[in-house]
């Protein structure tokens, strides 16, 4: 609810409107905290993937401290890029922006077991991908048709479902202990430090109100934290080893992992442009409703893609992953009321300070990955939840269900059974086996493809009698 103490209700609604340093900047880094975990847990999920992340004992492991450093700055800087703009670029909006969860199926397979030298075929990509994402800009209203809420709805189920085992296999342990065959995989002790976090979240997400509601996940990390430190899974001599060696202050290596081009990475990132672009618009919309009761402007779209796509190409050079707007932060101003882009720039210049501190991504790092685990599963449920959600927004018929059918089984069973392509040529292999990109490729072509209705009796055979009669969120005097 709106704070009128903070300003009258035009100048809430206003966003070139600043209540002032001293209400601004606790708002903007409200703003931050809401998306703090999210945004560098990518960075820890990549590493893990690649053989550096926790628990993997690998020379290599400091440079997770790096990857969460550039999380941090990079999602201040690309926050900056829509908040203030800089000629086009940018919506001029209370638009935050951070690492996207959207392009970890693709990350995962390009990087895995490689090590940081699978750094730089990712990073190439991710800086193609972004000037790709810029160039949508220029045509992101005319494309926009072919993604329609069964397509992003699948996509983003694809996404959660993609990412869920690693929730389990972090709150079990990690994969490192998985692989090496350590008795405490899996064992109660691991499984209650995720458990307690899981609970402490559940517990603030449901019966708690404004930020600490709004922060749940991030809070109930804080408390697994402490709870790893009663019963001995993490011990403070840890935490100081990680604080002492690391940097008061650091500045971004450009291109410190090497440029190195990938078919597979080109291709993956620039596809999902296409997604994370759509996601943009629906949260530009969103912001413009709840904040300001309108609607987006073509500019205000424009500008917020060129930003998601210039943000990224930036990121990519630095070290960091791509970039693009966090949906919390369109409940966040609902929430609160208040428009202001200036609050939301407070909390950038909060990002890139952390980003420019080692010392904060150097205790981020020492989060035991049971704790993280227990986030994790939160999180990853929840890009589900999102995308079923959305979901329920289409329009049940026959012809949609055999269209969502296909691309989940085909896209699901090759993300589950990878060795069924193991005889195409790399880069087809680690695109297929994404799941996620065939499987929108599979929704996109047929839903543009197939006539719009198909016979009663078309789809009785194969589903079992099964075949639904679902007209998503239509209002019932509308349905058929």
């Amino acid at each position: 609810m709106a704070d009128n103490s903070i300003g009258t209700p035009e100048q809430l609604r206003d966003p070139n409107y600043f209540p002032g340093l001293g209400r601004g900047i606790p708002l903007g880094i409200q703003h931050v905290l809401a998306m703090f975990v999210s945004n560098v847990t990518p960075a820890i999920i990549v590493a893990g993937a690649a053989g550096f992340g926790f628990g993997s004992n690998s020379p290599d492991f400091p440079e997770l401290l790096y990857l969460i450093q550039m999380s941090m700055l990079f999602a201040g800087i690309a926050t900056l890029l829509q908040t203030i703009t800089v000629g086009p670029v940018g919506a001029a909006l209370p638009i935050v922006q951070g690492t996207s969860f959207a392009f970890l199926p693709i990350m995962i397979p390009l990087v895995a077991g490689k090590g940081i030298d699978g750094l730089s075929a990712l990073f190439a990509g991710v800086i193609i991908g972004g000037i790709f994402h810029a160039c949508l800009g220029t045509v992101i209203g005319k494309i926009r048709f072919a993604l329609p809420p069964l397509v992003t709805g699948l996509v983003v189920t694809m996404i959660g479902l993609a990412l869920v085992q690693v929730g389990i296999q972090y709150a079990a342990g990690g994969v490192p202990a998985k692989m090496s065959g350590a008795a405490e995989y899996g064992s109660l002790l691991n499984w209650s430090a995720a458990l307690v976090v899981i609970a402490v979240t559940l517990v603030l997400k449901f019966f708690a109100r404004g930020m600490l509601s709004v922060s749940a996940v991030l809070l109930g990390l804080l408390v697994g934290y402490g709870y790893a430190l009663l019963v001995g899974i993490l011990d403070f001599g840890a935490i100081g080893t990680s604080w002492n060696g690391a940097a008061a202050f650091a500045l971004p290596q450009p291109f410190k992992y090497g440029f190195e081009f990938s078919a597979a990475a080109i291709i993956g990132f620039c596809l999902m442009a296409f997604v994370s672009a759509v996601e943009t618009v629906g949260d530009v919309s969103g912001i413009t409703k709840g904040g300001a009761g309108r609607e987006a402007t073509d500019a205000e779209i424009t500008g917020a893609t060129y930003a998601d796509g210039i943000g990224t190409a930036l990121a990519g050079c630095f070290g960091a992953f791509p970039n693009t707007s966090f949906s919390q932060n369109v409940g966040l101003i609902a929430m609160t009321g208040v428009m202001s882009r200036h609050v939301v720039t407070c909390g950038a210049v909060f990002l890139i300070i952390c980003g420019l501190v080692p010392k904060v991504g150097a205790v981020i790092r020492t989060v035991p990955i049971e704790v993280l685990g227990g986030g994790v599963i939160v999180m990853f449920g929840m890009v589900v939840a999102a995308g079923i959600s959305m979901l329920s927004d289409v329009d049940w018929n026959r012809r949609n269900m055999v269209i969502f059918a296909i691309a989940l089984s085909v896209g699901l069973g090759l993300q589950l059974e990878p060795d069924a392509v193991m005889h195409l040529p790399d880069t087809a292999r680690i695109l297929i086996t994404s799941g996620l990109l065939p499987a929108a490729f599979i929704a996109i072509v047929l839903n543009l493809a197939l006539p719009e209705e198909l016979a009663d009796e078309a789809t009785e055979e194969v589903s079992g009698g099964w075949s639904g009669h679902g007209h998503g969120s239509l209002p019932k005097d509308d349905r058929g």
